[in-house]
């Protein structure tokens, strides 16, 4: 069960890793979804590549602690890693589903732009989903 948890946060991890990429270079495809706006549709935030180069490093690095944590690959991590590591995860993304109550998340206030839109339907629901995993993970390591 860990191999089949760890495999599927990792391609999710690489998956979001690889779009953090693209954008950073000037990629277009869903771009326009991705980002938090206000209800006049005005970006509260503009990545540019440093942002997204973070954000991607930040996600393959998840995705090497999970293959670590689910046995796929064989490292020894620091031990406050090895011991906090999943669950410093599932925090993050449950703190991601969750929102900061305005834009982002399932308890945001602005609700009508297209990113929220594609908040509620599947950015939120993948961060709880990321999260349950993460747990799951954690619970059988």
């Amino acid at each position: 069960m860990q191999t089949t948890i760890g495999l599927i946060l990792v391609t999710i991890f690489l998956f979001l890793a690889g779009i953090h990429i693209y954008w950073g270079f000037g990629g277009k495809w869903g771009n326009d979804a991705a980002i938090p706006t206000t209800a006049n549709n005005e970006k509260v935030i503009n990545p540019k590549l440093k942002e997204c180069m973070v954000v991607a490093i930040a996600l393959l690095s998840l995705s090497v602690l999970v293959l670590i944590k689910s046995e796929i690959i064989v490292y020894s991590l620091p031990n406050w890693l090895q011991e906090y590591g999943l669950w410093i995860i599932s925090i993050l993304f449950i703190v991601r589903a969750i929102g900061e109550f305005k834009y982002v998340g399932f308890f945001k206030k602005v609700k009508t732009t297209k990113f929220a839109q594609m908040d509620t339907k599947y950015f939120s629901p993948l961060c709880l989903f990321i999260s349950i995993l993460a747990t799951t993970l954690a619970l059988t390591t």
